[in-house]
């Protein structure tokens, strides 16, 4: 871990995903990830079309999910957003994007934060050595994934991909983007799991089918 302390580097993480919605996991696991990494910023990316969800069910347009996502980190100095993803035709491609930070910033060390399940099947990614060659790769470990398993998986991924792997040790957090619709379909409050700015843009535009309805768990 010697490599992420040296002096004057700057250290930027990188926060990808759909984000429909943006819920309290994804800011607890990027902000772990800022305070155990001694992280200088971590960058928020929605993507507009990501290569494993391009079927994914109808849920927000492009730019709610981008105005949700500005208003979860509004209380962070340290998340910011970054929109290139939602402005890029076609597929957004992880390989494309750390090409793109690598290229603009090449002195600065990046830290691509994932979570467990998308670092065992990381090896299916496009280009996973581009991706490794761009950043180190920064993942949460899960209760339902036995830490031996990912530890196993890391440690195949640096003898195949020369890849810099570091398992986050961050809260349980038992919640998900496709609960969440879930919950907004059936007319269940997400209050708990989402930022309150987030709770009351989702139920003013009536997002997810939620239908105006706001009953308590």
């Amino acid at each position: 871990m010697d490599a992420i302390w040296k002096p004057g580097v700057h250290k930027t993480g990188i926060m990808g995903g759909t984000f429909d919605p943006i819920h309290n996991g994804h800011l607890a696991l990027a902000d772990n990830a800022y305070y155990q990494l001694k992280l200088d910023q971590i960058l928020f990316l929605p993507a507009r079309i990501p290569p494993h969800k391009q079927n994914r069910p109808e849920g927000a347009t492009s730019s709610q999910r981008l105005h949700m996502t500005r208003l979860a980190i509004s209380d962070y100095p340290y998340f910011s957003l970054d929109q290139e993803e939602m402005n890029r035709d076609g597929v957004s491609y992880t390989k494309d994007t750390l090409l793109r930070l690598k290229n603009s910033e090449p002195e600065t060390e990046f830290f691509f934060i994932i979570g467990a399940d998308s670092l065992m099947s990381f090896d299916t990614w496009y280009h996973p050595e581009i991706i490794c060659s761009c950043c180190h790769l920064v993942a949460a470990i899960r209760d339902d994934i036995p830490l031996k398993i990912l530890q196993r998986k890391a440690e195949e991924l640096r003898t195949r991909f020369q890849a810099s792997v570091f398992l986050l040790d961050i809260p349980k957090m038992d919640i998900s983007s496709t609960r969440l619709r879930d919950f907004r379909k059936h007319g269940k409050s997400i209050r708990p799991y989402v930022p309150a700015a987030v709770a009351d843009y989702i139920e003013e535009n009536d997002i997810y089918g939620g239908h105006g309805q706001n009953e308590q768990l």
